[in-house]
């Protein structure tokens, strides 16, 4: 059974209070149902804070989205931007200081965060050192993947059973399958608020694949509670093609929107869901709502990434950690630049609660 200490700073100076005993941070729950999640998220998301891609320019979005594109849509300076979200291996000891009596919970990303961006979204497999990372960071503090990715995929890619998995950008989230000190119900589903757009997310998958192939590179990825529409391997001439035919299947649609990522259009259902509200649920899953002994880590490299920034900085908890080589726009308080060093990040986090406790 892993043991999920409180973490502890090694350099720390602040006074802080004793952090509460383990039996409190893991102490028995009832798991919630997907009812209560889906009562949730009653209501359509409010569309002018959501990131939803409203009438406009949608190739001018397209092209933001393009790290090709991304230093000038920002219009800061590189050292400018660094100092106001500094490396979280650089200022790795404050990260520590911050954390200190505090039980860390850990949400991460999949794509361009665990795993390169590549251009098969498919083939975008983690290494076997990426994994041995995941696997200590979950061996130590509470562990969720948070992607956009179908669950059962990014399950998949990763590999590990005592991980919680929140698919579909939070809208398909299960607890882990295998023993830990914080695990639901085997095989419980935890929340799924999206079910009744089902059919429609089907419907749209169909048409869409079907318009799609007359724009050469372009892939519809069916990730169950939403659809990815890939443009990376799509030349640019042909984004605008590409932008018009979305939004021509979108109109017969309202229940569903259009928000994007790193060269992906996504269509979810326009329910208020997100990132940011999973994270908050696996929170008050774990029994962590509202205590001030938790400190949440979410690191991701994408615009829906920002919804669950923008909780931690609303809450004051924890940090928001980018991934990104580019300056952008962003509510997270620290950054990495690749992959490679979140990996070197995570076990830095673990090595380091391991040498306090010896």
């Amino acid at each position: 059974m892993t043991n999920h200490a409180a973490f502890a700073a090694e350099d720390a100076v602040t006074a802080v209070a004793a952090p509460a005993q383990p039996g409190r941070h893991f102490a028995s729950f009832p798991p919630r149902r997907a009812r209560d999640c889906r009562k949730a998220a009653l209501g359509r998301m409010d569309l002018s804070t959501s990131g939803v891609l409203m009438a406009g320019s949608l190739l001018e979005t397209m092209k933001a989205s393009s790290p090709r594109h991304a230093m000038s849509a920002v219009g800061a300076d590189h050292e400018e931007w660094i100092e106001n979200h500094p490396s979280a291996l650089e200022w790795f000891e404050g990260v520590l200081a911050a954390a200190e009596g505090k039980q860390i919970v850990m949400f991460l990303d999949y794509d361009g965060t665990l795993s390169p961006i590549v251009k098969d979204p498919d083939s975008a497999v983690m290494t076997e050192e990426m994994r041995d990372a995941v696997r200590g960071v979950a061996q130590h503090f509470p562990t969720a993947i948070v992607s956009g990715r179908c669950r059962d995929k990014v399950f998949n890619f990763v590999k590990l059973e005592e991980l919680y998995y929140a698919g579909s950008h939070g809208m398909d989230i299960k607890g882990p399958t295998k023993v830990s000190n914080h695990k639901a119900k085997a095989d419980e589903i935890l929340c799924q608020p999206a079910t009744e757009f089902l059919p429609v997310i089907q419907e749209v998958y169909k048409t869409l694949t079907a318009k799609m192939k007359s724009i050469h590179g372009a892939m519809v990825e069916n990730n169950k509670f939403c659809l990815s529409v890939h443009f990376r391997n799509v030349e640019e001439d042909k984004w605008d093609t590409l932008a018009r035919e979305v939004r021509a299947v979108l109109d017969g649609y309202k229940e569903l929107c259009l928000t994007k990522g790193r060269k992906v259009l996504e269509i979810r259902p326009s329910i208020k869901w997100d990132k940011g509200n999973a994270l908050e649920f696996l929170l008050e899953s774990l029994g962590y709502e509202g205590r001030s002994d938790v400190f949440p880590i979410y690191i991701g490299d994408d615009r829906t990434d920002e919804d669950a920034f923008k909780v931690l900085r609303n809450i004051g908890q924890g940090i928001g950690i980018l991934v990104t080589k580019s300056p952008k726009e962003t509510s997270a308080s620290y950054s990495l630049r690749e992959p490679a060093e979140v990996k070197e990040f995570l076990r830095k986090l673990v090595k380091s609660n391991g040498t306090k406790k010896d």
